[in-house]
């Protein structure tokens, strides 16, 4: 039987200092997303804190997207060990119609893609091309293909570890990825899973996380 992953306790007060951190990059370099959109269940709270710390004063809010993807499959073996999936289940996506109705679409956009942690990168890859597709081809329906869509992936967590699947070369290499921290491949404890959150926040403050 193998050894229990050592695990990394994270405060809500180390994820919305990330956060801020990323958004000051974002912002330096004009790359200021028109839409948001977080992967749930993990991205939904980065995304929302980000979305402060992008909006200047003054402007509307950026508007946030959901999609839901899931690659963990809980075997019900032991409440604190998952066991990664096979494959990505796409469980929720973008109505492209309302978008095109309400945001006229993602066509020409900056898109900021959230997640809490990339750690095979399975989901991060199957979010990005499947939305890449998906905007390819309503471009051709909406013969707009001549408009850039430039999509960017935050993490707050980057795993150092072999990955399975990849992202984008032009993505990697232009600054369109960004991780807020390069952490080992070790088990990180999220506020939001927290039974205890007292306890949860004590024990980031004493790996200094929090």
């Amino acid at each position: 039987m193998s050894a229990a992953p050592e695990k990394f306790y994270i405060s809500y007060n180390n994820i919305h200092k990330l956060c801020q951190k990323t958004a000051r990059e974002i912002l330096e370099k004009n790359e200021k997303p028109d839409v948001i959109i977080g992967i749930s269940g993990g991205g939904l709270i980065p995304a929302r804190i980000i979305r402060t710390f992008l909006k200047k004063k003054g402007e509307k809010n950026i508007p946030i997207q959901a999609i839901g993807l899931s690659l963990y499959e809980d075997l019900g073996l032991d409440d604190s060990v998952e066991t990664i999936g096979k494959e990505v289940v796409r469980t929720q996506w973008l109505d492209f119609g309302a978008l095109d109705k309400h945001f006229d679409s993602l066509i020409g956009k900056k898109v900021l893609i959230v997640d809490e942690v990339d750690d095979t990168r399975t989901t991060l890859h199957y979010a990005v091309s499947e939305l890449e597709k998906e905007v390819y081809e309503q471009q051709k329906r909406l013969n707009r293909l001549d408009e850039k869509t430039t999509f960017t992936v935050f993490v707050l967590h980057n795993k150092d570890k072999p990955k399975r699947a990849d992202l984008p070369k032009e993505m990697l290499e232009s600054g369109h990825y960004m991780a807020a921290v390069t952490v080992p491949d070790v088990w990180l404890c999220y506020p939001w899973e927290a039974d205890d959150i007292e306890e949860q926040t004590r024990m980031a403050k004493l790996q200094g996380h929090d």
